[in-house]
């Protein structure tokens, strides 16, 4: 075999075993695409209720207003994640994050906007059942998104500390 072919050969094989090392994989896209969609939903669900919204749409500040800042961290996660300078850790603390806040500001004893905050504006209710159904969606994708992520982070930590590599 020439110098150039056992070069090239030598790449492919290196770029084959970063792609297996790769801690965000297709499924995990399509569970932050998902989130995502869930998440915007979500927001225009608000503007469309006309409760529990913020600024840019009303003067105040509020809970909406600081939640409108998790598409920035997604499209900066998206671009480090292509780049190769984050990996399935940074989604994993970011999706745990967005699921624990979403969880706590809408249900159990410290809900801000509980369900009934949801069901309340609508007139028709099943619109407002189906609000809620998104909502628990959007929970519940966040859930099996933030697990995925972990169960990769640390496959990828494993494999590569057994293959003397360094990974995300």
């Amino acid at each position: 075999m020439s110098e150039t072919s056992s070069n090239t050969h030598r790449r492919r094989e290196n770029e084959s075993e970063q792609s297996e090392l790769a801690t965000v994989d297709t499924r995990l896209y399509a569970l932050i695409t998902l989130a995502t969609v869930f998440g915007i939903g979500h927001h225009l669900d608000h503007i469309v209720r006309g409760n529990h919204v913020g600024w840019p749409l009303i003067p105040e500040v509020t809970v909406f207003t600081y939640t409108l800042a998790v598409y920035p961290l997604i499209a900066v996660g998206l671009y480090l994640t292509l780049t190769e300078r984050v990996g399935a850790g940074y989604w994993a603390v970011l999706l745990g994050t967005l699921c624990l806040v979403v969880t706590v500001v809408h249900f159990g004893p410290w809900a801000i906007e509980p369900p009934r905050d949801v069901l309340g504006p609508y007139e028709n209710v099943f619109v407002g059942y189906a609000a809620i159904a998104w909502l628990l969606g959007f929970v519940g994708t966040l859930l099996v998104a933030t697990v995925y992520a972990v169960y990769r982070w640390r496959w990828t930590r494993r494999v590569a500390s057994e293959r003397g590599t360094a990974a995300d």
